[in-house]
């Protein structure tokens, strides 16, 4: 991947033309003067003096050539990109690797893992865990979810979403290292909030930890890593907050989010008619809490636009997803978080309010595709 890169820039140093000006007379090329464009093959000996044209119209074409090939160039490098990852999981012992996941299907966090896994066709196993007695976890003394049970041989246990995320990549891409040495490159902290309680915090969660000879396989630049990152840690820190305000705003849309709740996750009858209409009615008012504490609109709508529109931008006009010709990690966890929101008024009114439309459905269809290749 480095040599592609180091001969493109080479093809982009070459691509400069010589030439003088006459009083606004034609631009001519000196004899020998190659030129190329659209790719490393593409030559064309110009003959001896030959005239282009005016002045300005031969500085657009060089122009136009030179950023017709940095677009070439920069697709061709993200291809190499996808092309070696998708080699290295396949050479990677995945099928040996047995997953349990435990969690509530209508957990933003939990959405994120499942699109991870999803996309890479990965199987595994769902328990999904009752929210009020949780007794399916009673193993654990972490008691959130997702939780996620790998067994390579030997198994462990992955806590909070974006370790889980960050340590199944870093092992599917791993040469020598199975899943008890991945884990340990996330050490957990323990400390205490301001009000006392018991924190639990994981050290390197947004990192894919990757051999060096390796990173600039999967990373073509230093920035297409950190973005990644970044968008990573935005989704954890501000999308996944603006969920419940929404889907929680008014009473209606408050218990029309607790019957998808209560039909999709796993209760009891009795549990069920209690979660419906007094988990509504509490919701309702925890939203208005969760507004202060976020500082977010009355309108919380507009908070959810804004923050879906930045995130377009982010990937900008350009290329399809922000992992450029497939979805990154950044990708299925925005797509993961979003996606929870299915079948609900606050889904309907971002689908209609915003650009993410594209992106959306082709992130359906991509984690269609792994889901298929699983099957």
């Amino acid at each position: 991947m480095a040599a592609s890169y180091i001969r493109a820039r080479r093809v982009c140093a070459r691509l400069v033309v010589y030439s003088k000006a006459y009083n606004g007379q034609a631009l001519a090329l000196h004899p020998g003067t190659r030129l190329y464009c659209l790719g490393r093959h593409l030559q064309e000996k110009l003959p001896e003096r030959l005239k282009v044209g005016k002045t300005a119209l031969s500085v657009a074409f060089v122009l136009g050539g030179t950023l017709g090939l940095y677009h070439t160039v920069r697709h061709y490098l993200q291809q190499e990109q996808h092309r070696a990852e998708q080699q290295y999981t396949e050479q990677t012992p995945s099928a040996g690797l047995s997953l349990t996941l435990y969690q509530y299907k209508t957990c933003p966090f939990c959405s994120k893992v499942r699109a991870f896994l999803d996309f890479h066709s990965l199987p595994y196993e769902i328990v999904e865990v009752n929210p009020v007695l949780r007794k399916e976890i009673k193993f654990s003394n972490y008691r959130k979810v997702p939780i996620l049970i790998g067994d390579d041989g030997e198994k462990v246990q992955i806590n909070d979403s974006s370790v889980i995320i960050s340590a199944i990549k870093t092992y599917l891409l791993s040469r020598h290292r199975n899943l008890t040495q991945v884990i340990s490159y996330y050490p957990e902290m323990k400390s205490k909030n301001e009000n006392g309680k018991e924190v639990v915090e994981y050290n390197n969660k947004y990192w894919v930890m990757l051999e060096d000879q390796d990173e600039n396989q999967f990373y073509p630049t230093k920035e297409a890593r950190k973005e990644e990152m970044k968008w990573r840690k935005w989704v954890d820190d501000w999308l996944v907050h603006l969920i419940s305000p929404n889907v929680y705003r008014t009473p209606g849309e408050a218990l029309e989010s607790f019957d998808y709740i209560v039909r999709e996750g796993k209760f009891g009858t009795l549990e069920g008619f209690f979660a419906k209409y007094f988990g509504a009615a509490a919701m309702f008012f925890v939203s208005k809490r969760l507004k202060s504490r976020h500082n977010l609109h009355d309108d919380v709508r507009q908070d959810l636009y804004k923050a879906v529109d930045q995130w377009m931008a982010a990937i900008g006009k350009h290329r399809p997803f922000m992992g450029g010709e497939l979805p990154n990690l950044a990708d299925l966890a925005v797509y993961g978080v979003l996606r929870v929101m299915e079948g609900l008024k606050a889904f309907d009114d971002m689908m209609a309010n915003t650009k993410v439309k594209t992106w959306y459905k082709r992130m359906e269809e991509n984690i269609q595709k792994g889901q298929m290749v699983k099957q």
